[in-house]
């Protein structure tokens, strides 16, 4: 009877919680929370394990880790990050600033790693980025500021597009940002600017189905953590609705969306396995600087953009970091 009421207490979460056994198993191990606003099996997060590894720490090996997985569903951050708060040695919050700020209102004495695409000074996490003081520390990336160059990037990929989507998550908390930003950078383009918001399966689906009714000749796909654990679908939508599109990261290019545009995710999980690892070592993140990278990356799929009958501009092509065919 214990067995099933605990199932159905993680089936009622809504697959937000999961137990390794490993943290469990290897009593002896030092213990990490990893904790997410997205989703579980995402390249990032091997590129974080890799870097680990290159430090010396494995999972099973010398370590145990246990994760968390908010599954886009914020509201549920604070409540997944009280209680890693009570099991683990260091918390990796590797995805989002809501996601860091639930790690650092959940304790002020645990190592808590971070990345995140804002600025962690002026969004509270630490006091400068040399000396972050407190126990935060992590990697900073441009990402939310970058909205209204991905529609200046949209521009230039359908020049004779006047009538263009945005589409955001309404739970991210930056979403007041990314709307003023949008709609600034629409007026000067000459944009018409029509916004969907998406927080669920079928609402993505609801949301591209209303793309014919308004006329959208191009879309925006906003960062949020619930977007990049379903890039492939974001994708096939764009594709099944011949909308060129473009978002955050290469794993919706490579699926088949047109383009994407913003700092490689990849350097971030690299320099936070790198900094978990000084942590599990005795470094203490207060005199561990945080690290900035504003290095962008362009990819176009040029496969979608000729299925999409776009041509794209010379100029673009040169600006481009890759090009998939």
């Amino acid at each position: 009877m214990l067995e099933i009421r605990r199932r159905e207490f993680i089936a009622g979460l809504g697959g937000a919680v999961t137990w390794p056994l490993a943290g469990r198993a290897q009593p002896g191990f030092p213990v990490l929370g990893y904790l997410s606003a997205g989703s579980q099996g995402t390249e990032r997060q091997r590129m974080f394990l890799q870097a680990l590894s290159e430090a010396g720490y494995s999972e099973g090996k010398n370590i145990a880790i246990e994760h968390r997985w908010a599954e886009g569903h914020y509201d549920r951050l604070p409540q997944l990050a009280a209680d890693l708060s009570r099991r683990v040695r260091v918390i990796v919050v590797p995805d989002s600033l809501v996601t860091a700020r639930a790690a650092k209102a959940a304790t002020s004495t645990i190592p808590i790693v971070f990345g995140i695409g804002a600025d962690p000074v002026k969004s509270g996490l630490v006091t400068s980025l040399s000396r972050p003081g407190g126990n935060l520390t992590g990697a900073a990336r441009l990402n939310v500021e970058l909205e209204p160059k991905r529609l200046e990037m949209l521009h230039q990929l359908v020049p004779t597009a006047k009538t263009v989507a945005l589409l955001l998550n309404p739970a991210n908390p930056n979403i007041e940002t990314i709307l003023n930003d949008s709609a600034a950078a629409a007026r000067m383009l000459g944009f018409t600017l029509h916004v969907f918001k998406a927080g669920t399966d079928r609402d993505l689906d609801l949301a591209f189905g209303g793309l014919d009714a308004v006329g959208a000749a191009g879309l925006v796909i906003a960062p949020d953590a619930f977007f990049i654990g379903r890039s492939a679908r974001l994708a096939e939508l764009a594709l099944a609705h011949r909308i060129p599109a473009i978002f955050e990261y290469r794993e919706f290019v490579a699926a088949g969306g047109l383009a994407s545009y913003a700092g490689n995710p990849m350097e971030s999980y690299r320099l936070i396995g790198r900094y978990v690892a000084r942590t599990l070592k005795g470094e203490k993140p207060a005199d561990l600087p945080v690290q900035q990278y504003a290095k962008l990356e362009l990819i176009i799929n040029l496969k979608t953009a000729k299925a999409l009958g776009l041509t794209v501009s010379r100029p673009l092509l040169t600006l481009a970091d890759d090009l998939i065919e």
